[in-house]
This record gives structure tokens, sequence and C-alpha cells, in this order.
């Protein structure tokens, strides 16, 4: 149902492209054309307008109707209570030291050494104020 409605929404958006394509606009556009006969200008601009809303209503509604027909496939969900994880489940332990170091990472080396040396200050010193 929803393959058709696609199908039958694409149709739609490609006549009307065209009709609007096919409307006189200021400078003639695609529309211009001449003589009298069967479909005068005045005509033939009532028949583009008229069939352009009528197109852009079928469009609305089509889209609406898609809009609904995709969130009917949707689950409710929560964001406050945490759903299961459908795949495997996550490792619950720390990750391990990496294999080149003693016990951690580049930071935790960092880390350390500023806890080893006392911080001295840089820069020009301005005294506090009391």
């Amino acid at each position: 149902m929803q393959t058709v409605l696609i199908v039958v929404h694409l149709m739609i958006v490609l006549t009307m492209v065209g009709l609007v394509l096919l409307q006189r606009s200021e400078g003639g556009g695609l529309g211009m054309g001449g003589g009298g006969g069967f479909m005068t200008s005045r005509g033939t601009s009532n028949v583009l307008s008229r069939s352009t809303a009528i197109l852009a209503a079928a469009f609305f509604a089509t889209s609406i109707i898609l809009s609904i027909l995709a969130g009917m496939d949707r689950a409710p969900t929560s964001i406050v209570v945490p759903s299961a994880p459908s795949g495997p489940q996550a490792p619950t332990s720390l990750p391990q030291a990496p294999l080149g170091g003693p016990g951690g990472g580049v930071l935790d080396t960092l880390r350390q050494r500023e806890q080893q040396a006392p911080a001295a200050p840089s820069g020009p010193q301005v005294p506090r104020s009391q």
C-alpha cells in the first residue's frame, strides 16, 4: 500500500512541476504561445492555476497519509526509562590498561608528572591584594 502511495505521490509531484513550468510568468516562460482558438490566454491560465491548486491539495494529502503510515510502524519509546539493549550485552568491566604502559595512558602519565613536581609559576607575578 505504501509503495503504491509513493508512486502516486511522485506522479503528482512530476505533474505539478510540469504545470508550474507551463504557466505564464511575467517574462512569458514556457507557456508562451500565440493565437486564439480553443484555449485563450485567460482560459489557459485559469485551467493551469486550478489544476495546480488541485494537484497541490493532492500532494499535501498524500504527504500526510505517507507520514501517518510511516509513524504506524514505530514503537513508542521513553527517554526516562532506559531500555535494555537489543543487541549483544555491553561489557560491564572497565577496560584494561593499554599494552604499552604500566597501567595508564598519556593523561595518567601527565597527571603523575604534575603531582610529582610542584607547579612553578610562569610569567610575571603580580602581588595579591590584601
